[in-house]
């Protein structure tokens, strides 16, 4: 039986060097913290009777393990891959290990407008939704995109 908002949380994953959030390229990624993304999914999630996990690893075998255990634990997974997005074949047949499952990919920033290397994501491959160039706000745009997709939103 699938999952709801309100029988698991969404699986919040943050990839390499998300736990410098707020204080590494302030410029690009902004002042907030990983810490207050949390805070901003959590009320958007309470929103439609669900929480959420917020992990971040920078290593991308953490990740594969993480998405892994989703598949029995959480109702969705918004994730921002960071680097990996443009390198981690092992995250996409992870994510695409996930039947059913909502996956929302999350960048702060716009990829398509910075580096060329940063234009293709194989997550967007699994992705039921890219969010970029919304900063943290994207996350709990991607909060609420799990929660209408299991129709909760």
């Amino acid at each position: 039986m699938p999952h709801t908002l309100a029988t698991a949380p969404v699986l919040i994953l943050n990839g390499p060097n998300l736990n410098l959030l707020g204080r590494r390229q302030p410029e690009i990624y902004g002042t907030d913290t990983l810490a207050d993304v949390e805070a901003m999914c959590a009320k958007a999630a309470a929103a439609h009777g669900g929480t959420v996990d917020l992990r971040q690893s920078n290593h991308e075998g953490e990740l594969v393990d993480w998405i892994h255990e989703a598949r029995e634990h959480h109702v969705g997974i918004v994730i921002n891959p960071a680097a990996y997005s443009h390198t981690s074949i092992a995250i996409l047949d992870a994510l695409n290990t996930c039947d059913g499952m909502p996956v929302v990919e999350v960048h702060i920033s716009n990829i398509h407008q910075r580096e060329p290397f940063r234009h293709h994501s194989y997550v967007s491959q699994r992705a039921d939704g890219v969010i970029a160039g919304c900063g943290v706000q994207g996350y709990v745009f991607g909060v609420e995109r799990v929660a209408a997709l299991v129709g909760q939103g």
